[in-house]
């Protein structure tokens, strides 16, 4: 099959692969391959890691249709070299497996890119108003009546720490707009005076079983919303226009090309996420292969029949069937909330054992045992049968637990399906685990329940450090964010970089996950591990963001690795991150992306 120009930027149809004129490439002295072998493009002179079983390194591949036909040697990839054939010389560069990112919010990524955003910044009280201020500034012409919708704001490294932020300190700036600020981790939002008017938010609001609306003494909201109690506000949301839609769908597409990721989970997907991809696929723009998780709310929970046939209707309307080479839509995931956050001041995550407080003097903290240890959202008499009834309908829980109670939980409900449907290939996830009891370390493995974890997470920050050390005490802390241990339990650890909770940078997490270091930029009091876990190593940590990952979405079999018959999802980088130092991980490029074959994404020059 021969190559065509594609005029569309990002478009996935047979594009040339690299450029570059075929009759300097093709190797001097090889026969032309017949029509039956000759393949649409080789690789040649690479380092190919091919991540297979025993993670073989080859010199060339050769793609046909989509597929790869063959893996192996400069010599062997000759006879798949024909007339047509585009051939690239990687003068040694490194090819592995495209990556696939099992846990991210892409349109809200795509969002992030496009309006007020506060970029996950640490922010005093002034510089957060300033922040806001110049994006009212910025559209005057919508006073006084259209919502402003905030994204960005990082609520635990607000500075100096302890700082929050409320309806109160929204009162200072100069609107008479409703205003609606997100935290990054898309469990908290706080709102203005006008905001709670609008939305008829009051003393008599009722609580919500899976999160706060959080209030002062007399019972008023004081604009601060946490997980499930955000519905109150997001109820009255402006639904964003078709065509801004598909801008946050194509500017998330954008940002995954350049960081060479092939597949992704949205991993609590909307109706809008659906709509907005679907229509980018429709117009053949879709250059990644998008997974969807609609979200189980603990309200529908207790009705398994009802939830299984939603997520059926969704299917039958969104799910356009086996993989092919073209990058396509799937729904075979369904999000469960089972907590929410460990850090302050939310700590929602649900524990075994209550979060620490000071109850010392300044200058002088004395942490004791506080009352709180937050609660699961879900009863164990409404999950399981709820985890037994996706499994026999085929669709595959991804369940938030961010404290041991709640992993525990989670287990305890994956077991129960495993028991019931002993021969069923349900590929169960639970993302974040946090913190892990050590007793549950190798249940992991024991019940193929797949850790997806994000490895960013897992280096001293204010997250890490001033959000959670103290709070949790020595004990717990020296186990949080546990790859570590669950790597030594072999556990299927898989990666999920939970964007836009973080920024889109796979190759930094990466790093992280193979040092646990801070960041030097952050200074001295974030320097060094984390904490007492071990790093990953580093092939494993690779193999986590791709062939895991892909099995995580149930495409192992097509993706994941560079082997024959797979698809064609690749990448080609500007160093060899098996060989060089781990502190050079982060600044890693990707100079090509290619999806079933197809080139997507090419860095300037390559």
């Amino acid at each position: 099959m021969s190559w065509f120009a594609c005029p569309k930027v990002g478009c996935v149809r047979r594009a040339p692969a690299f450029g570059i004129a075929v009759a300097a490439l093709v190797f001097s002295g090889a026969s032309a391959a017949g029509d039956e072998t000759a393949a649409d493009t080789v690789l040649r002179n690479g380092y190919v890691y091919t991540v297979d079983p025993h993670d073989s390194v080859a010199q060339a591949l050769a793609i046909r249709a989509g597929r790869i036909v063959y893996v192996g040697s400069n010599e062997g990839v000759k006879p798949y070299v024909g007339p047509a054939t585009q051939v690239q010389d990687l003068q040694g560069r490194m090819v592995m497996p495209g990556l696939i990112d099992g846990h991210m919010h892409p349109l809200g990524g795509g969002a992030a890119r496009m309006g007020c955003s506060l970029d996950a910044a640490p922010l005093t009280t002034s510089q957060f108003l300033e922040r806001i201020q110049s994006c009212l500034d910025a559209s005057k012409d919508q006073e006084p009546a259209a919502w402003l919708q905030v994204s960005g704001w990082c609520r635990q490294v607000m500075r100096p720490p302890g700082t929050d932020a409320d309806a109160a300190t929204l009162a200072a700036l100069k609107t008479d707009r409703p205003i609606a600020v997100a935290s990054t981790d898309g469990r908290t939002l706080v709102a203005n005076r006008r905001a709670l008017e609008v939305a008829g938010i009051s003393k008599a609001t009722p609580d919500v079983p899976d999160g706060r609306i959080v209030r002062d003494r007399d019972g008023n909201p004081t604009g601060v919303f946490e997980d499930g109690g955000q519905r109150a506000l997001t109820a009255v949301f402006p639904v964003p226009s078709r065509t801004d839609r598909l801008k946050m769908a194509r500017a998330a597409l954008a940002a995954m090309r350049e960081q060479g990721i092939t597949s992704f989970l949205d991993a609590a997907t909307s109706p809008s996420s659906l709509s907005a991809f679907s229509a980018v696929y429709k117009a053949g723009e879709l250059t990644a292969r998008a997974y969807f998780a609609p979200v189980i709310d603990a309200k529908d929970a207790a009705e398994p029949a009802e939830v299984v046939a939603a997520l059926r209707i969704t299917k039958a309307l969104y799910d356009t069937g086996p993989l092919a080479p073209a990058p396509a839509l799937t729904v075979r995931n369904a999000k469960i909330f089972m907590d929410g956050l460990l850090q302050p001041p939310a700590q929602t995550a649900a524990l075994f054992a209550p979060y620490r407080v000071d109850k010392g003097r300044p200058g002088a903290p004395k942490w004791v045992d506080g009352d709180r240890t937050g609660a699961p959202f879900f009863a164990a008499d409404v999950l399981n049968p709820l985890m037994v009834a996706l499994g026999e309908a085929g669709f595959e829980p991804h369940i938030h637990a961010t404290g041991d109670r709640a992993v525990h939980q989670a287990l305890d409900a994956v077991e129960v399906m495993r028991n019931a449907l002993p021969d069923a290939d349900v590929r169960a996830a639970i993302a974040h685990a946090e913190l892990v009891d050590p007793a549950d370390y190798d249940r992991f493995a024991r019940l193929d329940a797949i850790p997806v974890m994000s490895f960013q997470w897992a280096r001293p920050g204010p997250n890490s450090i001033d959000g959670t050390r103290d709070y949790l005490g020595p004990v717990r802390f020296a186990h949080l964010e546990p790859e570590g241990s669950l790597y030594a339990a072999h556990a299927r650890i898989a990666y999920g970089s939970d964007w836009p909770v973080d920024k889109l940078d796979e190759w930094s997490a990466i790093q992280a996950g193979v040092t646990r270091t801070g960041d030097p930029a952050l200074g001295k009091r974030y320097a060094g591990r984390l904490n007492s876990e071990k790093p990953l190593p580093r092939a494993f940590a690779l193999r986590a963001i791709t062939l895991n990952a892909a099995y995580e979405l149930h495409q192992d079999a097509q993706t994941g690795s560079l082997e024959t018959g797979k698809l064609a999802d690749l990448i080609v980088l500007d160093r060899n991150v098996l060989k060089v130092p781990p502190e050079d991980i982060a600044i890693t490029r990707v100079l090509m992306t290619v999806v079933g074959g197809s080139t997507v994404y090419r860095a300037a020059g390559f």
